[in-house]
């Protein structure tokens, strides 16, 4: 290969290479692999594209690998405008287009496929890109992108394209040490430079003083804008004055606000005055997305000109037009169509794709000049704007409400400023009066997003490595995987723990002399022991004596509360309601009334008697309080009430219930070093040894769970699969039987489930329909928004209710043995998806599937995006029954059920 490819390359583009480009590409043309990190809308595929062109020079082969098919779909677009479509090639799990050419762009996982399935395809393979290489601190995906890294064969050269992380070093380091020659390239410069802003009510101010800053060139320290914070007080002053204002009564009673933060419009409105779209707007819900291009379609906002409407229009009827006119209803497309005209439009997982791809087009086209996303947009295909604007600081994250990470922030706001386009990008934070701007402050000049290994063994992972390679040869790769690198680092550290503790441990044993006190003070730590759990024994029962005292207690009886600051006598107003923690109302005879709880009332306080009451008490008038405890008090006159009472009671001396406590103390007393004259300054330096041994037994623990954890996985699972017949013979040279074949052609989260299903048969005699939908309980997971279940659904037929019992009986087994063996169990399936999919299989119907998937009768239907992404997710696991299934007839159901699926709104747009 010339030496000159650099120039020849440099020569096509229309911009000059940057410092960390040039460097990457000469070390790629040098013949080593490259690692480059840098911010997002650095560049980065610029190094990758060089790797294309290598390739093609020198009559090589070129994967390029990304993490969804949006983005193959879109780099294939662009590899095909530069170098034709006759050497360029797709690969995605929808769509396979000129699949031998010298260059094929697919997703990470068709590339893990060719690997464990030895593809002639490799033949002649020089380069791997793998773009945005960062993904594989996914939780769900991301051990396929270290598979691909461990298996490819030497003679590749890797070129790893990351977002910028806290941690490149040591990435590097881990693939320097599995990939060999490799230079890391870290570049943290954005080549547009971003501006951080806070938007108050309708003004817009810097968030960093950067006059300041520019004035204090030896500070790296960026200050807060001081009129940002003197503006943000007096608001806040004024809202604690008006808050001393006299309140009304009834609605407004509550805190009143001056502050009224901006509407979308408004916002949208400002940035266009400003000369700052196009614009992203990140919130974290669907809803609020679409809820945001409502408000804005309901004010008079509109962003585009008569000629872009009309080429809007032109896209988005070329690009639906295959849509029925009875799906556009349902779909709401005549509202989403008036969006895009005024260059508004939301962005979300639950759109469908064709809709959401449309966005795309528009926005990147310049058409759409305001998108209202979810985070899902940052991750995804390359769509900068020049303004980024976050609404809030805290996202749902499925549980509750968090704090976004400084990372987050930066891979949100990251996406501001287009390199070619925009001098520069801003990022505007809307402030509300829970924000603080020193908190804003440190999210945006925090750098900290570490790469964290998500790998770890799968059923079907465990059974390639044995058919490929064996136990032996599959322990060297699995130690070899960054998730191991990364605990051994981890190791370093608790180990150097481990001798510091050691030779503490000398020091103070050289100090004590022999080990008498030694075991004196652990007698004496035993006893400590056992008396506190002898005292919370005693404190259980006394509470659990009060508890019944209070819970038999009735209306009227009078009696003595024992402990507390309302101790004295009372009477019952209302009896406990619950058994489990009673709580009677009573009246003191100091004329309070309130409940009581065990912390008032002593088990062994019987009722001192009892007194009639009105039949209705107003335990809330003091005056019917006075009148009561008067008639309390002339009630116990006459009583024999015990002296003393009202006083807060000391700590009750425990007897001993332990039946050990009484000969240790004797043994203690018995004991040598008892009579010591120092005895108490050796015990506590004996306590200190005692302390410090422990410690160091915990670091030796999480040691052992650290070293070699991966290795140890994959040996239980080859245990189980074994004992379940998958794998046979044992020991050092295991043997794959022909149902583990059929397990490693199974790529699935539920993968060990599905092949039992297969090779048991309990599938078989489904029609096309109905095996989809048995596949879509083992697949579907339901969001936290969104209906799902496993009980109550309505299965459409009885053969079909059958084989999900039988299935989720097999998942009970497997549950069983992977929790005996200590293996993360496989998901339990959900019924949630079954009737839609069925109905869409069987009849095409858009509206009627929807309207299936309303599993709970709530009125909230699956989302038409969600909608085809599951059905997407279904298609592809059929497929993988139509090729690896034993029987010939299920084969060719699931060859049926993929044709019924994949019509209407799932086969539009499928890229």
């Amino acid at each position: 290969m010339p030496p000159d490819e650099l120039a020849a390359f440099a020569e096509q583009l229309t911009f000059a290479l940057d410092d960390f480009q040039r460097r990457s590409c000469e070390a790629l043309e040098s013949g080593h692999g490259v690692l480059v990190c840098a911010p997002t809308g650095a560049g980065k595929t610029v190094v990758g594209e060089f790797a294309v062109h290598l390739a093609l020079a020198s009559g090589g082969k070129c994967f390029y690998t990304t993490p969804i098919k949006a983005l193959s779909n879109q780099k294939h677009n662009d590899l095909v405008h530069r170098y034709g479509p006759e050497k360029i090639g797709l690969l995605t799990g929808d769509q396979s287009i000129n699949g031998d050419a010298d260059v094929v762009v697919m997703t990470t996982e068709v590339l893990r496929n060719m690997l464990y399935a030895n593809s002639s395809s490799l033949q002649g393979l020089s380069y791997v890109v793998m773009d945005e290489v960062h993904f594989l601190a996914d939780r769900m995906r991301g051990a396929v992108w270290e598979e691909v890294i461990l298996h490819l064969p030497d003679e590749v050269r890797l070129v790893s394209l990351s977002a910028t992380v806290s941690n490149a070093e040591e990435f590097g380091g881990w693939i320097q040490t599995v990939r060999g020659d490799t230079t890391v390239i870290v570049d943290e410069h954005r080549p547009v430079p971003l501006w951080q802003h806070v938007l108050v009510g309708k003004r817009l101010f810097d968030l960093f003083d950067y006059r300041a800053t520019r004035a204090n060139k030896a500070s790296r320290e960026l200050l807060v804008d001081p009129e940002l914070l003197r503006h943000i007080a007096h608001r806040r002053e004024a809202d604690r004055l008006v808050d001393w204002q006299p309140r009304g009564r009834g609605r407004n009673r509550g805190r009143p606000s001056m502050y009224r933060p901006p509407s979308r419009p408004d916002v949208i409105g400002m940035l266009e005055r400003e000369g700052l779209l196009p614009a992203i707007t990140f919130i974290f819900s669907r809803a609020g997305c679409d809820g945001a291009v409502k408000q804005c379609l309901r004010s008079s906002l509109r962003l585009t000109t008569d000629e872009e409407r009309a080429r809007i229009a032109e896209i988005v009827d070329r690009r639906c037009g295959d849509l029925p006119e009875s799906d556009l209803i349902i779909l709401d497309y005549h509202e989403w169509r008036e969006g895009l005209l005024r260059g508004l439009a939301a962005h979300h997982a639950g759109m469908l794709p064709v809709f959401r791809h449309t966005v795309e087009e528009l926005f990147a086209a310049g058409l759409v000049k305001a998108v209202f996303a979810t985070e899902t947009f940052a991750l995804g295909i390359n769509m900068p704007a020049r303004t980024v604007v976050l609404e809030r600081l805290v996202k749902f994250n499925g549980e509750q409400h968090v704090p976004l990470t400084p990372g987050e922030y930066t891979q949100l706001t990251g996406r501001a400023g287009r390199r070619g386009i925009d001098v520069e990008g801003h990022a505007v934070v809307l402030w509300t009066p829970d924000v603080e701007p020193a908190e804003v402050a440190g999210l945006a000049s925090t750098r900290t997003f570490p790469l964290r290994s998500s790998f770890a063994p799968s059923h079907n992972m465990t059974i390639n490595l044995v058919q490929q390679m064996g136990p032996a040869q599959a322990h060297k790769l699995l130690e070899s995987s960054f998730a191991q690198y990364q605990a051994d680092r981890s190791v370093v550290g608790l180990r150097r723990g481990i001798e510091r503790g050691e030779r503490m441990l000398g020091e103070l044993a050289a100090e004590l002399g022999d080990d008498a006190i030694l075991d004196y003070v652990r007698l004496r730590l035993q006893i400590s022991e056992r008396e506190r759990a002898q005292s919370r024994a005693s404190r259980l029962q006394r509470r659990r004596a009060a508890n019944e005292a209070l819970a038999s207690l009735r209306r009227g009886d009078i009696i003595t509360i024992t402990h507390g600051r309302r101790g004295g006598l009372a009477v019952v107003l209302e009896p406990a309601r619950d058994e489990d923690d009673p709580r009677p109302l009573v009246l003191t005879e100091h004329r309070w009334a309130g409940r009581i709880s065990s912390a008032d009332y002593s088990g062994t306080s019987a009722p001192l008697g009892s007194m009639p009451l009105p039949k209705r008490v107003e335990h809330r008038n003091p005056r019917a309080r006075r009148d009561l405890a008067s008639a309390l008090n002339s009630a116990t006159a006459r009583l024999d009430v015990p002296t003393g009472r009202g006083k807060r009671s000391g700590p009750e001396k425990d007897r001993d219930i332990d039946p050990a406590l009484a000969p240790l103390r004797e043994q203690l007393r018995a004991h040598p070093a008892h009579h010591m004259a120092d005895r108490e300054e050796k015990a506590r330096l004996a306590e200190r040894y005692l302390r410090i041994e422990r410690d160091n037994e915990q670091i030796r623990q999480n040691v052992a769970a650290a070293t070699n954890s991966l290795a140890r996985t994959f040996d239980r699972i080859v245990v189980l699969l074994t004992e379940r017949g998958f794998i046979t013979g044992g020991g050092d040279e295991p043997k794959v039987t022909d149902d583990g074949r059929l397990l490693a052609r199974i790529y699935s989260e539920s993968d060990l489930l599905v092949a039992e299903s297969l090779r048991t048969g309990i599938w078989e005699g489904l029609d096309a329909a109905e095996l989809a939908g048995v596949l879509s309980a083992v697949l579907f997971e339901a969001r936290g928004d969104t209906p799902g279940g496993r009980d109550g659904v309505d299965i459409p037929t009885g053969r079909l209710r059958r084989a999900l019992n039988q299935t989720r009986r097999l998942w009970s087994e497997l549950r069983a043995d992977e929790q005996r063996h200590r293996i993360t169990g496989s998901r339990e399936p959900d019924d949630g998806f079954v009737a839609a999919i069925f109905v869409w299989a069987t009849t095409g119907d858009l509206s009627s599937a929807l309207a299936a998937s309303d599993t709970t009768g709530s009125g909230s239907p699956l989302s038409a995006g969600d909608f085809v992404r599951w059905c997407r997710q279904v298609l592809d696991i059929l497929d993988q029954v139509r090729n690896a299934a034993p029987s010939a007839a299920l084969r060719a159901t699931a060859k049926r059920a993929i044709n019924d699926i994949r019509r209407g709104v799932v086969a539009v747009d499928a890229r």
